[in-house]
C-alpha cells in the first residue's frame, strides 16, 4: 500500500504544481504581459496536464484494467474495455 500512497502523492504534488502555474498565467493576464509570454506558459500548463493524464491512465491501466482481465470476470473486462473506448472517443472530439 505504501507503493499506492506514494504514488497518489505524487499525482497530486503534480496537480499542486499545475494549479501554481494556472494560477501565475492568470497573474500574468492581470498584469498585462506580452502575448507570446502567456500563450508560452500555456503551452506548458497543457503539456503538464497531459503528463498527469498519461500518468492517471498508466495507473488505471496497471491496476484496474488488470484486475479486471485477472478476475476472468467477462463483464467486468468489457466494462474497463468500454471506459477506456469511451475516453478515447471524448479526447478526440
Amino acid at each position: 500500500m505504501a507503493v499506492a500512497a506514494s504514488r497518489t502523492k505524487q499525482k497530486v504534488n503534480r496537480l499542486n504544481r499545475i494549479a501554481g502555474q494556472v494560477r501565475g498565467v492568470a497573474q500574468m493576464v492581470e498584469d498585462d504581459r506580452y502575448c507570446i509570454d502567456i500563450l508560452t506558459q500555456l503551452q506548458a500548463v497543457k503539456a503538464a496536464i497531459a503528463k498527469a493524464e498519461s500518468e492517471i491512465l498508466k495507473d488505471h491501466s496497471a491496476c484496474c484494467v488488470a484486475e479486471a482481465i485477472a478476475s476472468g470476470d467477462a463483464e467486468e473486462q468489457r466494462a474497463k474495455f468500454s471506459e477506456l473506448v469511451d475516453l478515447l472517443e471524448r479526447t478526440r472530439r
